[in-house]
């Protein structure tokens, strides 16, 4: 599917289906529904939703969802409940193969505590605020949710998890929306590996996972808190891609990638390489995707270039070109995007529409902001003022000589990219290692806020090397938007590496980071 199609989508779920006005919110049937709490509107309509109605119970969230939300980003004044009406809850009793009836259900205490706070998200969210991915807070269960918007013949409609459609949308309470799901969610309790593993369409790329060894590296449990391995997305290819190639067993993978040599587990071994550089450091869905053109790294050590600001979002573009039974070409590897965006534990999971090979990478313009950074995600995941306290609870960033924070802004006037940046007071040197980048000549240009005799003097300096002059932060900026793209100079990289960028305090003050940029020349 087009991503022009899911654009048309949103506009019909914004002005047809979906519409999230306030004036035009669902009609429940009773007057003056805003004065309802959202467990008040679920009582009134009890006959619908009886059965999650003693889920709630069992879990102790009726109080909760009686009140306003104390921890929520929109103010303390919301939550999102994904209710299942009362067949979708005796589907879910049907289908589990462990719960004869509802009340068996509700003997199991601890399940149906995680499952009621799995279907309530700590934020008040309209359809139309929907992410094309995962919703920026968690549930009351810390999940995380995604959601895929879907096209169908004569309709379009939101997906959850890929598991529920909702069926009818933005019912607004006093403390937050309802929207109401026709499946029940079930709880991620797989990682990628495990989803995988599970659903017999994905055979051919198991059996590589597995012959590699790869496979042991990603089948963790990420909930454990001694776990080292971050969130990663998977790029997948279906059996039915293979087939179309008459590759249809791993064998047959092994000899169209790896021909003579079955040292699979080794690093230098092409399936091997062939595997991992089908996995992105770094969790994406996909409009994570499809709002910049960048290398991302892999876990081959090799990058991959994506490129969402098009029409599409493409992969390795003009590095290969793929022809058709039907003899039509194309040259580049494209997304199925209603299947895609598949949430695990462990990360995204997108699928593939042509074989994936590595392919020498084309430089791109890349943008680092700090998503190394697994507390700084959590933190956006929140938003607020964060003094970091501790250095070690960073892997990529170390300072001295002043006082560090970061700041995920609530403030819709925010004009730093994302409305996220690093803050540090006092004369301070502060060193950010960014990953990998492609060999050759970069522009960089440093994006800070500058618009403020507070700001410092500094120097920016990569590897150690000087790179331009001073950098006056006070000036530069202006009262519409005080951030100023500061071009620092041009750097050649000899390898493909990792490089430290170091800014140092000339003048001690505030600075205010927002991103580090490096453009092709």
């Amino acid at each position: 599917m087009k991503k022009t199609s899911i654009i048309l989508s949103l506009l019909v779920a914004l002005f047809l289906q979906y519409s999230c006005k306030k004036s035009d919110v669902l009609d429940p049937g009773f007057k003056d529904m805003q004065k309802f709490t959202i467990y008040g509107y679920l009582m009134e309509n009890e006959e619908e939703y009886s059965n999650f109605l003693e889920i709630l119970k069992a879990a102790g969230l009726d109080k909760t969802l009686s009140a306003y939300n104390p921890g929520g980003k929109t103010g303390g004044v919301g939550y999102t409940l994904f209710v299942p009406d009362n067949k979708a809850v005796e589907n879910f009793i049907k289908e589990s193969g462990q719960y004869a009836t509802l009340a068996d259900l509700l003997k199991d205490k601890e399940y149906v505590g995680a499952l009621a706070r799995y279907h309530v998200l700590n934020q008040s969210v309209a359809s139309n605020e929907f992410p094309f991915g995962t919703f920026t807070q968690p549930t009351l269960s810390q999940d995380y949710l995604n959601v895929n918007f879907v096209i169908g013949k004569d309709t379009t409609y939101y997906k959850i998890n890929n598991q529920a459609q909702v069926i009818k949308a933005n019912i607004e309470t006093s403390n937050g929306y309802i929207q109401v799901i026709g499946t029940m969610l079930k709880p991620i309790t797989l990682n990628s590996y495990g989803w995988l593993k599970k659903n017999t369409n994905y055979s051919i790329f198991i059996a590589a996972l597995e012959a590699t060894g790869i496979d042991r590296t990603i089948d963790v449990d990420m909930k454990l808190e001694n776990q080292t391995l971050r969130p990663f997305t998977i790029l997948v290819e279906p059996d039915s891609i293979y087939k179309k190639r008459n590759i249809n067993s791993f064998a047959d993978l092994a000899q169209f990638v790896s021909p003579g040599r079955t040292d699979y587990k080794t690093t230098g071994n092409p399936m091997n390489l062939f595997v991992g550089y089908h996995l992105l450091t770094g969790s994406y869905f996909l409009d994570d995707l499809a709002t910049r053109a960048s290398n991302y790294n892999t876990f081959a050590d090799v990058p991959l270039n994506i490129n969402g600001l098009g029409l599409d979002i493409v992969i390795n573009k003009y590095k290969e070109i793929f022809v058709s039974a039907k003899k039509d070409t194309t040259d580049f590897v494209g997304m199925y995007y209603d299947e895609s965006n598949i949430n695990t534990q462990s990360g995204a999971i997108h699928f593939i529409n042509q074989v994936l090979r590595p392919q020498i990478p084309s430089r791109a313009i890349v943008t680092y902001e700090f998503y190394e950074e697994a507390i700084l995600n959590e933190y956006r995941n929140t938003g607020g003022t964060f003094p970091i306290e501790n250095p070690e609870l960073l892997n990529t960033i170390t300072w001295s000589g002043g006082e560090l924070s970061f700041v995920e802004s609530l403030d819709d006037t925010e004009r730093a990219w994302g409305r996220d940046y690093l803050q540090i007071f006092g004369d301070f040197t502060i060193t950010y290692t960014i990953p990998k980048i492609i060999q050759g000549k970069y522009d960089v240009y440093l994006h800070a806020n500058a618009f403020s005799t507070q700001n410092a003097l500094v120097e920016l300096s990569i590897d150690g090397i000087k790179l331009g002059g001073l950098l006056d932060l006070t000036k530069g900026g202006n009262a519409n938007n005080p951030y100023f793209r500061f071009k620092v100079g041009t750097v050649d990289f000899k390898k493909y590496d990792s490089h430290a960028v170091q800014v140092k305090s000339l003048i001690p003050g505030r600075f205010i980071w927002d991103y580090i940029r490096f453009e092709p020349i």
